[in-house]
This record gives C-alpha cells, structure tokens and sequence, in this order.
C-alpha cells in the first residue's frame, strides 16, 4: 500500500498544517498553549506560511539561475506593502485549509489577522505602486528583485488631538518581523565623503581614487514576495545601515561614553526614518545619504549576482533591467559608472554604453519643485567622487546638445545636470534621463505634459526615448482581499465551474474579464445583491469610525471620499470648502431638503509641510462645528479617519460611494486611489488629471462626474494672469465660504487661526480652487440628483467595476515587460515532497540570491 507523506515545511492539507503550526509555536515561539498568546500564535502562523514560501523562493531562485534569465531590478525608496499574511495565504491557496486549522484548534484568524504590525515603508502612491508591481511580476512569473530601505521607523503614525496632526514613532518591527530574512553573507560596503586621488592601477593606468571620511555597512533582509496561484516568489531585499565599528573599547575606557558609540549612532541614523524633515540642512543631508546608501547596496549587489556565472559586462544590459522609481535613485547612474570604472577597470565609453542600456527611469510628478535637486556643495561633500562623475557627464552630454543646437545658450543652461544660479544645483530628474534608455510617464496626459513641458528640451533630443505607462493596482489586494462579498457575487456570475477548479477566481488575473458583468447590469436581482454588499461595507465602517472616532455616522448616507496624502494639490479645502457651502444652505433653510452626506477624509501631512497641516486642522474644525449643530443633524457629518494605511484604505475603499479625485488639472501624474475606489463601485468626481482621463475614457462619461478646467485651460489662465480675487467678489456663496475661515467662525478661540489659507487663496491661489469651485459645486448637485436614482446609480457602480479591467498593475508590467525590460515570464515548477529527495546533498557552492 502506498503511503503519502507530506512534509511540515511544505505539506498543504490541514493535517500536515497542524502540526506545523504546533511546531512553530514550540521551536520558534518557544512556548505553548499553556503560556502562548493571540500575538504568538500570529507569529507561528506566520512561519508556517513562510516556511511554504521559503520552499518556492529556493526553487524560483534556482530556475532564474540554472535558466540564467534576464531580472528585473525595481530600486524603490518606497515599498509600502502592506501586512502580509492574508495575501500570502490567498496567494498560496491556503486560506480555507489555514481556516479550518484555526477553527479545529479554537482560534479565530481574523483575530491573528489584527496581530500583525504594519510596515509604514512608504508615504502614498509611490511606495503602493511599488508593492502593486512586485505582486504583479510574481504572479505573471517575472524573474524581479525589489530594493529598498529597511526603516527602523515608517512613515510615522498619526494621532489627531484638538483637530491637529500629531506625530509619533511608527515602531513597526518592535515585536520583529516574521516575513524577512536576515542575509548578512551579502553585506556590502558604502562610502561617504573624504577626496579623491589619482593612483596608478596593476596595469600602470591612472585611475581615480576615492578615499573616504567613512564607511558603513549595508545588510539585507529579504521578504518573500509570492504570486497569486503560482509557485514564483521573488524577493523585496530591503537594506538596513550599520557601522563598521559598532564600538570603540579605546574611547569607552578613557571616559567618552558618547563619542564610543557614534560611529554606530551615525550609521544607523540612516536607516533610522523614512523620509526625515528636510526643511533642516542635516535632513536634507540625511535623505541624500539614505538615497545613496540604498541604491550602493542594491547596484553591488546585483553585480554580485551576474558575476556568478561571468567574468565580463558585455552581456549586462541583456540579463540586468533597473527601473528607477522616481528620482529617488536617480544617483544609481552616476554610481554605475563608477562601480564600472573605478572598481572593475572599464574605459569611459564601454561604462557609459552599458549604464545607458540598463537603466530606465520612471518619472511621477509634475510638480518642478517634486524634481530632486542636490546642492552642488552637498553633493561634494558626501559624494566627491561621484559630483566629478556628475561633471563628466555633463561634459559630454552638453557637448551632444551643443553639436544639435549649435547657437543656444540658453537651452544649454536647461539641459546642463548642473543648474547655475545662486547655489549650484544637481539636478536628478535630468541624470535619470540621461543615463537612461527609456523614460515613462504613468499616465497618457502625465507623459504629454511631460514631453511638451515638464522635459520638453530632452523629448526633442531623444523622443525615442519617452512612453507612457499608465499606472495600474492589484486586483488581488484591492478587491479580492479588501472586498471578498464583492468577489464571490463576480465569481457567481462570470466564472464557469470548470474554470474554478484551480482557483476562487479567475478572473483575478485577468481583468478584463469583468467586461462580463455588464450582461447583468439591467438584472434587478443582481443589482440588489451589489447594493446590499456595498451596504455591508458602508455598515462595516461605520463601525470602525463609531470605535475610532466616537462619531455615530449614518450607513444610509451618502459616503464622498476622499483619503490620500493631504497635499495642496489635491485641493482636500476644495472640498471642505464645499461642505461649508452646504452648511450655510441648511442654516439659511432649516428645512432644505438634500441628500445626506458623511463626508471622510484620510491622510498624512509631511511633518515639515505647514499648508497640508493647515489643512487637516481646518477639516476638523469644520466638522467640530457641523457635527454638533442641531439644525445639520441627520444630513450631514464629517469624519477624519487618523493615521491612514494601507489595512485602513481596505476598509475604506469598498464603503465608498463617491470617490473624490479632485486634483488640479495638469499637476496630479497618475494617481492609483481613483483606481481602487472605481474597482470597489464608486463613482468619481473629478477633474481632467492624471489617470481620470483614461478611468472616464472606459467607464463612460456618462458614468464619471467631471467638472473644473483642463489642464491646457489652467495654463492659458495663469499665463493671461489669474486674480482669485476676481472670484472671491463676484461670487456670493464662495465669498461667505472664505470669510467665515477668515472671521473664525471655524475657530472661534483663535479667529485668525486660518488667515494663512484665506490669504494663500486670495493672493496666489495655485492651485485654482476659487477658479473651478462653481464648477465643483455645480457637479456635487449633479452628484446628489444621481444618488436619488438608487437604481441608476446601482447601475453606474457595476459599469465602473465591469470596465476597469485596464487598471491592473498586471497590464502595466506587461507592458513595461515587452516595451522597456525585454524580460520573459519563467514558469516554476514545484516537484511534490519525497522522502528520498529531503535530505542534505552537497555538491557544489552555489550562491543563491
């Protein structure tokens, strides 16, 4: 009789599961269920899935080698991924089986699932566009590496007291980390400051060194990174800064307890924070450190890797891809060059050749003051040798625009990676694309507005160079897990039994299939089954803000949404202006009749950024005033949900019915939060920016609220010279909006609290909120006419969902696979345990990454 035997490491039934989970809580936690907590039976659970996903990173990393296939290398200051244990077990198709483990042993899993810390390793779309491309590589079987920074501390985590921002340490690995891996075999060596020198090399060459002030140490820790019913993981390696010298005994014993440790307190320093204050020169000197010392590690590293099986660089931009996310590791390039030259020998032209066929470069802002630049004399201080790198460059690029545009001095100084003026500057965003082969936008109007102003002068030069990527998001994060009810109504409807036999949904992986779901749309029984899951969300978070905020909200209401990083451009007072607006109505006609509104805001404020802070302040104090006059009650609220992350956006996106995207035109690059609230059923106002273009070009414009100025509209205002004030008179209800922020109404303790906004929006009003606010008002009625029609509106919901099938990150790694990386998909296969298989064979050393 033939006996099947699973192994505890990797075995997938529920017998096999039980007894790995016992064993962890025994061998790892140390304890059991006598003295073992909710926290430690998280963490058991945790390594079990881990160990599930160490087994297919071992066998992924031997394919890619063995294969000796093409990487992708995603550097990233920003990871923000999330917690990890629902979607690796999603991902692993171990969800019920894992259920029903916790069900017989008499645990809960979402009471596990609340056990998890949350990494805070981004501040906004940036790092989850980066977690959504490492999901979407994975499970389209992308051979692919993230790297990053291991923040000591995220993003910070934010408390709200008397309406105002509060920041305190987001802690986040205090309890440790379950999901990473400590590699220290692959520590690696970063420089900062000191001069350089020529020395001769073995071959009697000069050569330039450069000798340090000091050098610290990077360490990596991996996380697993698995793909939705694949066997791929790939690897977000994440780089933690330490000294050289933790410790000098010498200094210790002579008294100078301090100064024995500072070497270690400086080093740590670096991958203390995210993002640290850099109104300061030590924060801004601080973040250039924590750039350069991420993207040292990571290009050593990945040298590293393709030398295991070479001995030249002839073949590197065919087996290597780096994608610089932003202008964060822009500096990648001039450290390419030098790791080329001055560490591994090779002449100038081969070295640039090389870099120029490796790197890409994905631009994400608009905003010309969002574009890196470095003070030349910081820049000389940290990095000489890379400033002369820099200046190299420079010298022969200027020269290439100089031999195109002979006789223009001033396109000369636009082009120049060195910006003259007062304070010499690096420009980043300008290295980037100019030691790149390719440089994208993340939406069609980003990437037009960047070709015809942001870089218009490199577009001439080198139009081959530039493409548009829209941005996309992962379905599996957020709808299958943020939306499960949602989910399983789509599988009902779209998935023929057969197909389900592999996986729940599988659709999931290709979206377009929910073009499906528009042959139900006129089915008064499905549309009643999507009203009442959506009514299930919105009870849901109700509950959450009732536990959080201590407000009691009405579920019945309309929910307008608006949760992302609070930024002046993305105009949060526009709307608050809007409720104060809506205020006023009701207090000048008690009994108006409109449609109730719980208005919700989310979202963190730069600890430097006084405006955004301003901002938060001014939603609180209006909802302090709103919420608690009886004249209001029942019609509307307003809710601030403190300390926005990524579990939080899962509640809150499916309860959402209107999404607010009202970003200035022209100044929002892409934006992936449109793209969640949508998938999830609600409807969006907003205005003709970043990716609500393309969102309205497939949903229907009859199926997206649009208001405000476009883009080209906005430009052609300012040029013929815009007076907000113009506005402010001629408009009754804006003009009392305004005054009640400037009278105190809001703040009656402190009447002028709000004068810094009043006096932004009179005198300069960027952004053009007084411009298009009649527009917005106008359209927030249109809004509340639709919402009547609960039918109609249940209709535009399912239209949104059905045709968002564009928006997945999934699309836009593949397009970026074909058009950018060159990179093929590597399918791995998982040989099932065998006892004969399971024991120790050592033939030969092979690093693995």
């Amino acid at each position: 009789m033939h006996i099947h035997v699973e192994d505890d490491r990797t075995g997938m039934t529920v017998s096999t599961l039980k007894r790995a989970l016992a064993d962890n809580l025994y061998y790892i936690q140390g304890k059991d269920e006598t003295f073992a907590n909710l926290y430690d039976y998280y963490m058991a659970l945790a390594y079990t899935v881990r160990d599930r996903l160490v087994h297919r990173r071992i066998k992924t990393a031997q394919a890619y080698f063995q294969k000796d296939t093409k990487v992708v290398y995603y550097l990233s200051a920003e990871f923000l991924i999330g917690r990890l244990l629902l979607n690796n077990l999603l991902n692993l198709g171990l969800y019920d089986q894992m259920q029903q483990v916790l069900k017989e042993v008499g645990l809960n899993l979402d009471d596990l699932l609340e056990r998890e810390e949350e990494p805070g390793l981004g501040n906004g779309g940036l790092g989850r566009l980066a977690a959504c491309f490492l999901d979407s590589m994975a499970t389209l079987e992308i051979p692919a590496v993230g790297y990053g920074i291991r923040y000591e501390f995220g993003i910070f985590d934010q408390y709200i007291a008397d309406g105002w921002q509060v920041e305190h340490p987001d802690n986040w690995l205090r309890s440790g980390n379950p999901w990473e891996i400590p590699r220290p075999d692959y520590m690696v060596e970063v420089k900062f400051g000191g001069y350089t020198e020529a020395a001769a090399d073995a071959q009697g060459r000069v050569r330039t060194r450069w000798v340090p002030r000091i050098t610290i140490f990077g360490t990596p820790y991996d996380t697993p990174v698995s793909g939705y019913g694949k066997n791929t993981v790939n690897t977000l390696r994440l780089w933690s800064a330490r000294a050289g010298e933790d410790f000098d005994l010498h200094v210790f014993n002579a008294g100078d307890y301090t100064q024995a440790v500072a070497a270690k307190t400086f080093s740590e320093n670096i991958s203390k924070v995210l993002y640290p204050n850099d109104n300061t020169p030590q924060g801004k000197e601080l973040r250039l450190q924590q750039q350069y010392f991420f993207v040292a590690c990571s290009l050593q590293d990945i040298i590293r890797l393709y030398l295991r099986n070479r001995s030249t660089f002839d073949d590197f931009p065919e087996k290597v891809a780096i994608q610089l996310n932003d202008t964060h590791p822009a500096i990648g390039v001039a450290e390419l060059m030098r790791l080329f030259i001055d560490e591994y020998g090779l002449d100038w032209d081969k070295a640039w050749d090389i870099t120029r066929r490796t790197f890409a470069y994905t631009n994400h802002t608009l905003l010309s003051e969002a574009l890196e630049r470095w003070s030349v004399n910081l820049f000389g201080k940290l990095l000489p040798r890379h400033l002369e790198i820099i200046y190299e460059i420079n010298f022969h690029f200027l020269n290439e625009v100089r031999a195109k545009y002979p006789n223009q001095p001033e396109k000369l100084a636009r082009m120049s990676l060195i910006e003259e003026g007062g304070e010499k500057q690096v420009r980043m965003a300008h290295l980037a694309c100019v030691g790149s082969h390719t440089v994208n936008g993340v939406a069609a109007l980003h990437t037009e507005l960047i070709k015809q102003e942001l870089m218009r002068d490199f577009y001439e030069l080198y139009p081959e160079k530039f493409q548009n990527k829209t941005n996309g998001i992962t379905p599996r994060r957020w709808l299958m897990l943020s939306n499960p009810e949602l989910c399983r109504l789509i599988s009902e409807k779209i998935v023929d039994r057969s197909e389900a036999e592999t996986t729940a949904h599988p659709w999931i992986t290709n979206l377009d299939e929910l073009r499906r779901l528009e042959a139900f749309v006129d089915d008064p029984q499905f549309r009643a089954q999507w009203r009442s899951i959506k009514q299930s969300n919105k009870n849901h978070l109700a509950d959450y803000i009732l536990r959080s905020n201590g407000l009691e909200i009405d579920p019945n209401s309309l929910f307008d949404v608006q949760i992302k990083r609070i930024h002046e451009y993305k105009r949060q007072i526009l709307c608050a202006m809007y409720i104060i607006t809506l205020y006023n109505r009701i207090k000048a006609n008690p009994s108006l009749e409109i449609v109730p509104r719980t208005f919700i805001f989310g979202g963190k404020a730069a600890p430097g950024y006084f405006m955004a802070k301003m901002a938060i302040k001014l939603i609180n104090s209006i909802g302090e005033v709103v919420n608690n006059d009886p004249d209001v009650a029942g019609r509307l609220k307003v809710v601030f949900l403190a300390n926005y992350s990524v579990s939080l956006g899962q509640f809150a996106y499916p309860a959402a019915d209107l999404s607010e995207q009202i970003s200035t035109a022209g100044k929002e690059a892409s934006g992936t939060g449109n793209m969640k609230f949508a998938l999830n059923g609600a409807l969006t106002i907003g205005t003709l920016d970043g990716a609500n273009v393309e969102i309205r070009e497939e949903v229907g414009a009859d199926n997206f609220f649009l208001f405000g100025l476009t883009a080209q509209e906005v430009m052609d205002l300012k040029a013929k010279g815009y007076k907000p004030l113009d506005y402010y008179n001629k408009n009754a209800e804006l003009k009392q909006v305004i005054d009640q922020m400037s009278s105190g109404f809001f703040s009656p303790k402190e009447p002028s609290l709000f004068m810094s906004i009043v006096e932004s929006l009179l005198n300069h009003d960027e952004y053009m909120l007084l411009a298009d606010y009649q527009s917005y008002i106008e359209c927030q009625e249109r809004v509340s006419e639709a919402f009547r029609d609960t039918e109609q509106w249940t209709k535009m919901s399912i239209l949104n969902v059905a045709r968002m099938g564009k928006f997945s990150s999934d699309r836009t790694i593949t397009e970026y696979c074909r058009d950018i990386w060159n990179v093929e998909p590597v399918p791995i296969d998982l040989e099932a345990y065998s006892q004969d298989k399971a024991g120790l064979r050592i033939q030969r050393a092979t690093e693995m990454a």
